[in-house]
């Protein structure tokens, strides 16, 4: 219990500073690129995330369940067999790059060194994953949250210093804007190299390095790295896809589509930045909640499941209930507080429920991989994802909806996702609808 209650604290206040940096380089971002670049800047991020969730392949997941499931003696076995994984990951990744990258006309509207960027973010992303997996699975959340607020004071510094010293044309201003953001993960990298070699050196002094078939180490780790990254890589790819399917809907409805990308601008970097700022709580208790979990499933300790899944939805009732009520009413104080006069302040209104249930789905997907229902957990996004699409392409293309029944989908989409992570979690605890021990015929 204290375990998880510093862990989340501690995590929650870097991610807390964090998230007030990752808004104050929103707010930098939104004024110096413009409307129009600042839409083609936040085009770009999710191609990028798609290949940092590739070069990643989820180690930090399966190497923090691995560790967490393991005695301390098997520590380095399991690190070293990990950090090979990572090297072929990574090469194999990096080719592939290089191969599909040139012939992506996503990125023929920008700067020409953004491709190669991409490609030297893939070993950076891969490694620092190893490094970021075993202080979760050890559960060193301090130093998971000191790199957390590395990567968001280094970006912030660069985009500073670049934009107050430089004035750039636009595709310019965009590149080096992502060159911020790439530059900030390798410091995080050199900061996780420092601190994992400290400890895999006390591991290796303190403990008899115990071995096991190789084979069986590797399948661990890919029992959980295949399916959470291909989970990651279906949300990275409709991430990628929704802000052309979203300006497509908006021209259906008559829309202009320059005027639709700078809707979708102000929607994903002003009303997501404000919606989402709260989810520092949540991931700080998906990453407390993993280990934790994994061991409690690997010892099948039953009890202390039913007592860290009440624990975890009561914490988000507490912090998030405030926060949306909170947006309700003040949303318009809010948005021109730090962006100016928006409509992103309406945008944050109706996006409410879909705020709200992602920050209940995200521990509930925690105790998904824990448990070892990562399968599960896929194919809920893909149900729900489908539904919100259809809905976001149905409702968003009428003239008399436009933007409301763009967000209307998605928020359709966040209530079935969690509704489905909820039951399948209580089916598999042998939990009721009010998470009492015992099946209920709702489950049936």
């Amino acid at each position: 219990m204290n375990t998880f209650f510093r862990g989340v604290l501690v995590l929650s206040a870097a991610a807390f500073v964090g998230e007030c940096l990752e808004f104050m380089i929103n707010v930098v971002l939104a004024r110096e690129l413009g409307d129009e670049a600042f839409g083609l800047y936040m085009a770009i991020l999710p191609t990028m995330l798609f290949v940092v969730v590739l070069a990643s392949i989820e180690l930090p997941v399966s190497v923090s369940k691995l560790i967490a499931e393991k005695g301390p003696v098997y520590h380095w076995h399991v690190l070293g067999k990990a950090l090979q994984l990572a090297f072929v990951c990574a090469l194999a990744v990096m080719i592939g790059a290089l191969i599909v990258l040139p012939h992506l006309s996503v990125l023929h509207s920008y700067h020409a060194g953004v491709r190669w960027m991409l490609v030297l973010l893939v070993p950076i992303i891969t490694f620092s994953s190893v490094a970021r997996g075993y202080l979760m699975g050890v559960q060193e959340t301090g130093k998971i949250a000191v790199a957390n607020l590395l990567k968001r004071s280094t970006q912030l510094a660069g985009l500073l210093i670049v934009f107050k010293l430089f004035s750039f044309e636009s595709n310019i201003a965009i590149f080096m804007a992502l060159l911020a953001l790439k530059l900030s993960e390798l410091f995080v990298l050199i900061y996780l190299v420092i601190v994992f070699i400290g400890k895999i050196r006390e591991t290796k002094k303190a403990h008899v390095q115990k071995k096991g078939p190789k084979k069986e180490v590797y399948q661990k780790l890919l029992q959980v790295s295949l399916p959470t990254t291909g989970l990651r890589i279906f949300h990275s790819a409709t991430f990628a896809i929704k802000p052309f399917l979203i300006t497509k809907a908006l021209s259906n409805a008559g829309m202009i589509e320059s005027v639709a990308m700078v809707q979708y601008g102000k929607l994903s970097g002003i009303a997501f930045t404000i919606g989402f700022f709260p989810a520092f709580i949540a991931h700080a208790l998906l990453v407390v909640l993993i280990p934790i979990v994994s061991d409690a499933y690997a010892k099948r300790h039953y009890d202390v499941l039913h007592h860290y899944l009440r624990l975890s939805l009561l914490v988000t009732v507490v912090y998030g209930a405030p926060v949306v009520v909170a947006f309700f009413f003040f949303a318009e104080p809010i948005t021109t507080a730090f962006f100016g006069p928006s409509p992103a302040a309406g945008y944050l209104q109706v996006l409410i429920p879909y705020f709200l249930f992602h920050y209940f789905s995200t521990p509930l997907q925690a105790y998904l991989i824990g448990i070892g229902l990562v399968k599960d957990a896929f194919l809920h996004s893909l149900y729900a994802t489908t539904v919100s699409f259809c809905l976001m392409i149905a409702l968003g293309s009428m003239p008399t909806l436009k933007m409301d029944g763009i967000i209307l989908g998605m928020n359709m989409g966040a209530v079935l996702l969690t509704s489905l992570h909820y039951v399948t979690i209580c089916k598999k605890l042998n939990l009721n609808a009010l998470m009492r021990p015992g099946e209920s015929w709702i489950f049936k």
